[in-house]
């Protein structure tokens, strides 16, 4: 019986194990934007558990573009070393090894989401200027008015994203993401809420998008052909205006394959602090990405409320999504995947697992009475 979710995805030059992929979960436990040792051990954990993709956490393509002081970096060549052993490592498991890069906007400078994931006062030496296309603050926990950027300023950071990827590329990354989504400064671009410029990156949808294809192609020019070049992009605010801001995304994303995106990781926008997300309702982004994958003809990826087994087997099998991305069960067990397989009548389950684990594994098999969580 061939199960959906552990069948090959190929894109580009590159071949994915099965369909499940580890999204970019931030770990803020980085120094100067520099790898530690946390990050080697956590990745290399990971990717051993049997995924076909891990992507690593977001990666300010500069110093002002970190979530927290603690973010990772590729701003700097110094940053490459300690990334290039977490690829190496994410590779040498078996998994693809993938990065995304980003700037937070007008969501940057913010304490740790255990220290209160608030906005670092000004008088704080670890504080910074956020910058954002409008000077509107988010607001709730972040209420800082960002300064404005000048169209120096969003050339500066699309410099930035370009060079990030180079610095991608020569660490052994195999799949970029562009961090288009969330709230951060490429969806605030996009989100009337958050842009009100009256000049060539505002107004109509078309020019709200310009920033994200002027960064996407600018990144393009220096992204090899052969590797896959994705981005996380919410196309959703649950605001009461979903259809609108549905079809303005959509459009945006034929764009986005027009200029050389090959897979598009379907997401919320996260722009404004009340939206009515229905968390409760399992894979609620899956119908979402469906139309996303129909009408703009990209492959897609989501999550929010896949990792149970039957669920993401399904979305896979149905053509609602290309691959499925799952973070925290990951969190709670690094060998989820065995678990997934388990659950959905794989042969030989533990052959997701490194050889090291699944030939013990297999041979002294007792009653198997767990099951994916």
């Amino acid at each position: 019986m061939t199960v959906a979710l552990f069948t090959p995805f190929k894109l580009k030059g590159v071949t994915l194990r099965n369909r499940i992929a580890v999204p970019p979960m931030c770990q803020y436990s980085a120094v100067d934007g520099v790898t530690t040792d946390w990050h080697q051990v956590h990745y290399a954990g990971i990717a051993r558990g049997g995924p076909g993709l891990v992507i690593v956490e977001a990666t300010a393509v500069s110093p002002e573009g970190r979530i927290s002081p603690a973010c990772l970096g590729l701003w700097d060549d110094a940053q490459i070393e300690g990334l290039a052993r977490i690829a190496a490592s994410i590779k040498a498991a078996g998994a693809v090894p993938g990065i995304q890069i980003g700037h937070a906007g007008r969501k940057a400078n913010a304490n740790r989401p255990w220290e209160g994931d608030d906005h670092i006062a000004l008088d704080d030496q670890r504080a910074w200027e956020t910058i954002s296309p409008s000077a509107i603050a988010f607001g709730a926990n972040l209420p800082r008015v960002p300064l404005a950027m000048s169209v120096d300023d969003i050339a500066r950071v699309t410099a930035d994203f370009a060079a990030a990827a180079c610095r991608a590329r020569d660490a052994g990354f195999e799949w970029l993401e562009l961090h288009f989504a969330h709230g951060y400064l490429a969806q605030s671009f996009f989100s009337a809420y958050s842009n009100q410029r009256d000049d060539e990156y505002g107004g109509s949808a078309s020019k709200r998008g310009r920033f994200l294809l002027e960064t996407l192609a600018a990144v393009r020019r220096e992204w090899p052909e052969r590797l896959p070049l994705t981005a996380r992009f919410g196309v959703i605010e649950y605001d009461g205006r979903d259809e609108q801001t549905l079809a303005e995304s959509i459009e945006l994303v034929r764009g986005m394959r027009l200029g050389g995106l090959d897979l598009l990781n379907v997401s919320v926008n996260f722009v404004i602090p009340d939206a009515k997300v229905p968390w409760g309702t399992p894979a609620f982004l899956a119908p979402i990405a469906e139309r996303v994958r129909r009408e703009a003809g990209l492959p897609v990826a989501s999550s929010w409320g896949i990792d149970d087994p039957q669920i993401a087997n399904r979305v896979v099998a149905n053509g609602q999504m290309d691959l499925v991305m799952i973070g925290r069960a990951f969190l709670d067990n690094p060998h989820y995947p065995y678990k997934m397989a388990q659950a959905l009548g794989v042969e030989r389950p533990a052959q997701v697992l490194p050889a090291p684990y699944a030939y013990w594994l297999e041979r002294y098999r007792g009653p198997v009475t767990d099951s994916a969580q």
